[in-house]
């Protein structure tokens, strides 16, 4: 990923989130983030991907990443996670999707970014940055063509012949 900061969250309050939702948006990058779950649980990371930097990976990469399991063999496939009220921390709203495991953040009803399992967002970010380096817009696609078709033959010293102008 373009920038990769590393941030310890104890617990999504006291501005935590904020901060580190801020930072996100500040940089227009995402953060990887290590959720630090009281009780002693297992810690886990996650990236917060700005939206409009989740839109554009998504735009580029349309098809889903093949998900890996984050290592829990413990739960079985068909098991669903279990359905919850969005959690309320401050001014922001987190919507836990229980398909694909993503979790929507929201502020005053607006999505700004999402946490994502780092390994799918580092697979969309790939994806998108591949099929958007492959692609030319037609304009660009037309001058390019133009620009190869007035290059010299391989092995020639002269250039090729300028083509005719379209009437």
């Amino acid at each position: 990923m373009g920038i990769q900061i590393d941030v310890v969250v104890a617990y999504p309050i006291n501005d935590e989130m904020e901060r580190v939702l801020g930072l996100a948006e500040a940089v227009g990058e995402p953060v990887t983030v290590t959720f630090m779950w009281e009780a002693g649980e297992e810690a886990e990371r996650a990236v917060l991907v700005p939206a409009a930097t989740l839109a554009l990976w998504e735009h580029w990469a349309p098809t889903a990443c093949p998900m890996r399991d984050s290592g829990n063999e413990t739960r079985t496939v068909t098991e669903e996670p279990e359905l919850a009220h969005p959690a309320e921390y401050g001014p922001f709203t987190l919507f836990r999707r229980r398909a694909g495991g993503r979790t929507a953040v929201a502020r005053q009803g607006v999505v700004v970014a999402e946490l994502l399992n780092p390994d799918e967002a580092h697979c969309l970010e790939e994806t998108a940055r591949n099929v958007r380096q492959g692609f030319m817009d037609p304009k660009q696609k037309a001058a390019f063509q133009d620009f190869l078709a007035r290059q010299a033959a391989p092995g020639s010293q002269e250039p090729a012949a300028t083509p005719p102008a379209p009437s």
